[in-house]
């Protein structure tokens, strides 16, 4: 399990930390990301996994019992009803780790936040 003590410097530093069945769960939602937002920038950020175009879109880390993905709130209300199965907060959804994780799920999120992130860059708020 993570060392919570150290910050990993890479993302396969972060997924190297992690059980052989858990890596190969991280390093498919990294594909997915990857494959999804091919332009975006992966780095660490918050002690896990994030990928970064015109601001986060991402960022996805493993726990004991699941995986979490965090896609910012809007990521989550704009699929409410397919991770009503899932536990989570106000900024993340729980994948547990004993069922199967939702890859194309993933993908959409990450779509959304892609052009949720692209929308703001053309329409920035304006200061008062």
């Amino acid at each position: 399990m993570q060392d919570k003590q150290r910050t990993p410097a890479t993302v396969d530093d972060y997924i190297a930390q992690f059980a052989p069945d858990v890596q190969q769960i991280l390093t498919a939602i990294r594909a997915v990301i990857r494959s999804t937002a091919p332009d975006a920038e992966e780095k660490i950020g918050y002690q896990m996994p994030g990928f970064y175009q015109n601001g986060g879109l991402v960022w996805f880390g493993a726990h004991k019992h699941h995986i979490g993905l965090y896609p910012t709130p809007g990521g989550l209300t704009a699929f409410e009803e397919e991770l009503a199965a899932y536990k989570g907060s106000k900024g993340s959804v729980h994948f547990p780790l004993d069922q199967p994780i939702p890859y194309d799920l993933i993908a959409k999120i990450v779509e959304f936040r892609l052009a949720e992130n692209l929308q703001k860059k053309k329409n920035p708020r304006k200061q008062p």
